[in-house]
């Protein structure tokens, strides 16, 4: 279509065509470059157009222009990102180990998304992903609802390296530290997978669940390897090919109440520096026939009074016994404020008192009882990670449906689980957590914005910060996110030195001057 004369006259780079593209539009007419000619033996020389440069926009040149966010957002949510990223460099690397770098990234991103936006879906990944400082640590990572769920299925197959993985995290266990494995079970009503099942609580509450067992490493207050079960599998049937499967050879395997030691004994026989301590239940009849309320000391070094008693048993095994006074205090009221003059009994209050604040250990080993009680009030983390798990990252359900997905999503919810008590870990050095809630830190730290482009060693000062307020400023700077302001020294209060001088010099007399004496 022929370009009108007012269009052509009007002034544009030298070199240039203009061509109609006969659609109505403010890029009607474009300005292309002459990127050649092309000679043609017997004929004229023939042009050839190159890219468009411009457009002709109400008579006048206007060059061609990025269009606005093609780039990618310019200013980034940066505080929950890089308090993540500060303690999971490890994970990094060893996932790098073993998955294609590709995964490595996905994995990682949609980890630390779930730490820092707990209530993100597949859905809104990538959205999420395009405004967190995730997408500048690891650049490219396949996020989106069709690549998350194919990334969960390829996981949930490859089982060789997820326990490859775990192995790695195991190598680093020291052989005195001490292992917590527990389980939870998570809401999983699908009917297209076969791990979804009903739990004795499912059965009540009228929905099936998965059931995940987790090895917690007490020293560190990390855990570190998980595996995933049927909702109806019970945990004392779960250890067995648990500890087999993760092949854990060292440490003391603190369990809940109920596990019987038997239920691993082959293990056990097969890893001579694998012991367990595990608490067996009030009614036991080895504590009365162990005398073992007959305390011979109080533990020291802690802060409640705490009685305890140390027995062995015929085949090598010991029992320990602690009384928490307060705890037994506590027990004491909550029975009592349930009875009323009909239900109150004496004789079963009676044979009820001595119990209350009581729990009793066996175990394998001779230990302190200092010790005993030291691990098992450390196995609390492991609740306290569970209490995590389900509320501050909403990891309570699975909101996937076949058997690989589910696998393949709890990987990344360990992973998950993993960074968020390294975040609580960090968090305990400071003085964050006596003000603040976990979820409000993190809410506070994902206000902080910054610039894409900004320099890597942040300072309150610079010219990077997007609307971040001087709190927050405050919290990065306490966990060395951003560097912290500069002490300006102020003078010294006290006495001034002695000028060396002083002493050549004639002395002021104190006091109030004498009046002048009558003539």
């Amino acid at each position: 279509m022929a370009v009108p004369e007012n269009i052509r006259k009007v002034k544009r780079p030298v070199n240039t065509v203009i061509v109609d593209s006969g659609k109505d539009g403010p890029k009607r007419y474009a300005v292309r470059e002459r990127s050649k000619v092309v000679y043609v033996k017997g004929k004229n020389p023939q042009p050839r157009n190159g890219r468009v440069i411009g457009h002709i926009v109400d008579y006048s040149f206007q060059p061609l222009k990025q269009r606005a966010g093609e780039n990618g957002a310019d200013m980034l949510s940066y505080g929950a990102s890089a308090f993540v990223k500060s303690v999971s460099d490890d994970i990094t690397k060893d996932l790098l180990e073993v998955f294609d770098v590709s995964d490595v990234y996905a994995i990682m991103a949609i980890a630390s998304m779930r730490v820092c936006r707990p209530r993100v879906t597949a859905k809104r990944m990538a959205s999420q992903y395009n405004r967190e400082f995730v997408s500048v640590y690891y650049p490219g990572a396949a996020v989106g609802e069709t690549s998350v769920g194919k990334l969960y299925s390829r996981l949930g197959m490859d089982g060789l390296k997820r326990n490859a993985f775990y192995l790695l995290r195991f190598a680093r266990t020291a052989k005195d530290h001490h292992i917590a494995i527990d389980g939870m079970l998570k809401q999983d009503s699908s009917y297209v997978n076969d791990l979804s099942a009903f739990s004795y609580k499912g059965r009540v509450k009228g929905c099936k669940e998965v059931s995940v067992l987790y090895a917690y490493d007490i020293e560190k207050m990390e855990p570190i390897c998980a595996k995933l079960f049927p909702g109806n599998s019970v945990d004392q049937s779960s250890y067995s090919s648990f500890i087999r499967d993760n092949d854990i050879k060292k440490g003391i395997i603190i369990a809940d109440k109920g596990f019987p030691p038997s239920r691993i004994a082959e293990e056990l026989a097969e890893r001579p520096e694998l012991h367990f301590i595990t608490p067996i239940k009030r009614n036991d009849a080895r504590i009365e026939a162990n005398a073992m309320l007959s305390f011979s000391g109080k533990l020291q070094g802690i802060e409640n009074d705490v009685l305890f008693s140390k027995k062995q048993l015929k085949g090598g095994r010991f029992l320990y016994a602690f009384r928490d006074t307060a705890r037994a205090s506590l027990e004491e009221h909550s029975y009592l404020k349930k009875k009323d003059d009909k239900t109150f009994r004496n004789d079963e209050y009676l044979s009820k008192r001595n119990t209350f604040g009581l729990i009793v250990f066996e175990s394998d080993q001779d230990l302190e009882p200092s010790v005993v009680h030291r691990c098992y009030e450390d196995r609390w983390m492991l609740e306290l990670v569970f209490r995590a798990y389900k509320n501050d990252e909403c990891l309570d359900c699975t909101n996937v449906q076949g058997d690989f997905s589910v696998i393949g999503c709890e990987f990344v919810s360990f992973i998950s689980t993993l960074m968020t008590c390294r975040l609580i870990n960090k968090l305990k050095t400071t003085d964050l957590l006596k003000h603040s809630s976990f979820g409000e830190i993190m809410e506070d730290l994902s206000s902080a914005w910054r610039m894409k482009d900004a320099v890597k060693n942040p300072k309150r000062t610079d010219k990077h910060w997007v609307h971040t307020l001087e709190y927050v400023h405050e919290e990065l700077e306490a966990l060395s996110l951003s560097e912290p302001l500069p002490t300006v020294e102020h003078g010294k209060t006290g006495r001034k030195k002695k000028d060396p001088g002083a002493a050549d010099k004639p002395r002021r007399p104190r006091g109030r001057p004498r009046k002048n004496p009558l003539p």
